[in-house]
C-alpha cells in the first residue's frame, strides 16, 4: 500500500476509534498533500509525500522553539504531539555513523575536492536520504569534510 493510502486508512481508523487528536493531524497531512496535488495538477509520488511530511515536521519543530521562547508550553506540547504522529509516516532516520559513511561515499563518488563541489555532493545525498536525514546536519557534515580536504 502506498504511503498516501496508508494515511487515508489511518484517518478512517482514527475516526472509528474516536481519536480526535490523531484524526486532526492525519487530516492536516491529507489536506497538505491534496493542496499540492491541486496546485500542480498531478498526483504526488512517494518521495513527494515524504517531502510534505518532512516539511510539516520541520514547521512544527520551529513552532515548538518559538512557543518555548514565548513561555507557551501548552502550545509547544500540542506541536510535539503532532510531530509524534507525523514521524510515524517517515522512514527511520539515518544514524550518525550511517550518515557519515554516506557523506564519505558520495564525496568519493563525485570526486569532490573542495567547498565549491558542495552543491554536487548535497544533491546526491538529498536524493539518497529521502526524508531520512536533517539536511541542515548533512550540510554541516559535508562542509566539514570538504574544508578538511
Amino acid at each position: 500500500m502506498s504511503l498516501k493510502g496508508q494515511i487515508t486508512e489511518d484517518m478512517k481508523s482514527a475516526m472509528k476509534a474516536g481519536d480526535k487528536d490523531r484524526l486532526k493531524v492525519v487530516r492536516l497531512i491529507l489536506a497538505a498533500i491534496k493542496q499540492i496535488e491541486v496546485d500542480t495538477r498531478a498526483e504526488l509520488d512517494e518521495p513527494a509525500v515524504l517531502n510534505v511530511l518532512t516539511k510539516m515536521v520541520k514547521q512544527r519543530r520551529d513552532s515548538v522553539e518559538q512557543f518555548e521562547a514565548g513561555n507557551r508550553e501548552d502550545l509547544a506540547k500540542i506541536e510535539r504531539d503532532e510531530i509524534v504522529v507525523l514521524e510515524q509516516y517517515l522512514p527511520k532516520p539515518l544514524s550518525e555513523d550511517e550518515l557519515s559513511k554516506l557523506v564519505d561515499e558520495v564525496i568519493q563518488a563525485t570526486g569532490a575536492v573542495g567547498i565549491r563541489d558542495m552543491g554536487k555532493v548535497m544533491g546526491q545525498i538529498k536524493a539518497k536520504t529521502a526524508g531520512r536525514a536533517d539536511m541542515g546536519a548533512v550540510g554541516a557534515a559535508v562542509k566539514e569534510r570538504l574544508t578538511a580536504q
